[in-house]
């Protein structure tokens, strides 16, 4: 005798979590738009609170308005200047965080003297020193008979300030590129040399593209640093947002106008930067992720 068993499906259900999930996100990014919309109207207020203030010292908008396109044709120079930098010291970091971590003693003298001596002094003494002190140098050695390389030392303004900049920055990115570095576990190195790979060949196949990830954001907020600081060079006559705002509140004595048409220039460069710095660290740990 057989006996016939019949299970019966329940019947589908709606996903209660699911609908809770999406209500409770739903709620939270509500929020999160109300929060910054009581974020922008205080700083709304704030901007009003200052321009009303200004007003009344007899601050002069027209004038900013008959002079803000020169002041602007400065952004491109210091965007020129803060890329090229950045790029320099992002090669002069990863050599010196190699030298660093280096086991040859010479290597790691070089380094973390460069390191030293680099952050252990103003970045304005050191464009002082390479746009006026090489010359100095160029010009003994040219007349000892070293013409070629004495001129070599007789660098342009531009030049100066892009040396400068790379090589102060260079320093303290020595450290970030070493951290990042070290961050990666000591056992992919092991598990890349008994695989047979070279110590050259663990660090360029194995640690650093995984420390480049780290160590990206980081660059992001160098470079915006880097923006602001581009204004010393303006010491040396390159025609960047300072010096133009320079030239003009000293020939109608309107320091204030320009100095703050060049402040807001800076300000909305590092607003810009600080949001696609964010967009790119986003994406790093997304790729990361996966």
């Amino acid at each position: 005798m057989t006996v016939e068993t019949i299970i019966e499906k329940p019947p589908e259900k709606p996903d209660a979590d699911q609908s809770m999930g999406d209500a409770l996100l739903s709620h939270q990014k509500r929020n999160r738009l109300f929060q910054n919309v009581k974020i922008g109207s205080v700083w709304a207020a704030l901007i009003l609170i200052l321009a009303v203030g200004l007003l009344q010292l007899r601050f002069d908008p027209g004038y900013i308005g008959e002079h803000y396109g020169f002041v602007m044709q400065g952004v491109l120079t210091t965007l020129g200047l803060s890329v090229a930098s950045i790029l320099i010291a992002s090669v002069l970091a990863l050599l010196g965080a190699l030298g660093r971590l280096s086991q040859n003693s010479i290597a790691q003298g070089i380094a973390g003297f460069y390191v030293s001596l680099v952050r252990g002094t103003p970045l304005l003494i050191q464009i002082y020193i390479i746009y006026l002190g090489l010359p100095q140098i160029g010009t003994q050695l040219q007349s000892m008979g070293f013409t070629d390389l004495g001129k070599s030392l007789t660098l342009t303004a531009i030049q100066s300030g892009i040396l400068a900049l790379s090589l102060n920055y260079g320093a303290y990115m020595t450290e970030i590129f070493r951290a990042g570095i070290q961050s990666i576990s000591h056992g992919q190195r092991e598990a890349a040399l008994s695989l047979g790979l070279s110590s050259w060949q663990t660090m360029r196949r194995i640690i650093l593209p995984q420390a480049i990830k780290i160590i990206i954001p980081d660059i992001g907020n160098q470079f915006i640093a880097m923006q602001k600081d581009s204004a010393l060079v303006s010491v040396m006559g390159v025609w960047e947002i300072t010096y133009r705002a320079n030239r003009f509140g000293r020939k109608d004595s309107k320091f204030m106008e320009m100095f703050i048409l060049a402040a807001a220039l800076y300000w909305i460069l590092t607003i810009v930067s600080s949001w696609l710095e964010e967009r790119l660290e986003k994406r790093m740990a997304h790729a990361y992720e996966r």
